[in-house]
């Protein structure tokens, strides 16, 4: 699918937050990533068990919520029967920055780490790639919101979209999208992380404590 030119040109004019305070103190942010039913929540939990076992804050969030404004759109994007792309991006970004200002970069500035299930890279991956809009066109629509505050480190649990679909209970409206869609999330997620040094790739078929392990190594 071809970009929309009158997207990227409105992300093109989109000024910075001004004096908003971002980025000194995103050295304790980590983003875990997957397709749906990856376990990411669980491992995210592991995770900051293990930080205040050590003797460390954390913080877990979820995205899309994590706000009222941000759970008000948790139930839009997820729930709603049909949704345009576009709206789904925007409606995206609009909570991540939302989530960002209000509590992941306050906790930032109090050296809390914050483990969110979910970041911006879930929307380079599902709306940029599985969606066909454009991996840079989302990659610039968030980073314009979020102002600086980007996950230091992204882990993206690897597991086969045919066993992940298998453990969904419920699925949403987007965990309903089928195989093809979630092997193209997939794929894009493997392709961030030959690219990007940030993304980590953890085997699916480590137990949740020796993900938890590998996570730690890389992170402290």
């Amino acid at each position: 699918m071809a970009v929309d030119t009158n997207i990227v040109g409105y992300v093109n004019l989109c000024p910075s937050v001004p004096d908003a305070g971002y980025g000194d103190d995103v050295s304790k942010y980590v983003a875990l990533e997957g397709v749906d039913g990856s376990g990411k929540s669980t491992v995210g939990e592991a995770l900051a068990d293990r930080l205040r076992a050590l003797g460390h804050d954390a913080l877990t969030v979820r995205e899309p919520g994590g706000t009222p404004l941000g759970e008000q759109i948790r139930e839009l994007v997820l729930h709603s029967p049909t949704l345009d792309p576009w709206a789904e991006v925007f409606l995206f970004a609009a909570q991540r920055a939302e989530l960002a200002r209000e509590v992941v970069q306050p906790s930032l500035a109090q050296g809390t780490w914050v483990i969110s299930d979910r970041s911006y890279y879930s929307s380079i991956a599902y709306q940029g790639r599985a969606r066909g809009l454009g991996e840079e066109t989302v990659r610039s629509i968030n980073e314009s919101g979020l102002a600086g505050v980007l996950p230091d480190f992204v882990f993206v649990l690897d597991v086969d979209p045919g066993v992940a679909l298998e453990r969904q209970e419920g699925p949403d409206r987007i965990g309903r999208e089928g195989l093809d869609f979630q092997a193209a999330v997939r794929a894009a997620y493997l392709d961030l992380a030959e690219r990007e040094e940030k993304v980590v790739v953890l085997s699916g078929s480590l137990s949740i404590g020796e993900m938890v392990d590998r996570m730690l190594q890389v992170i402290l």
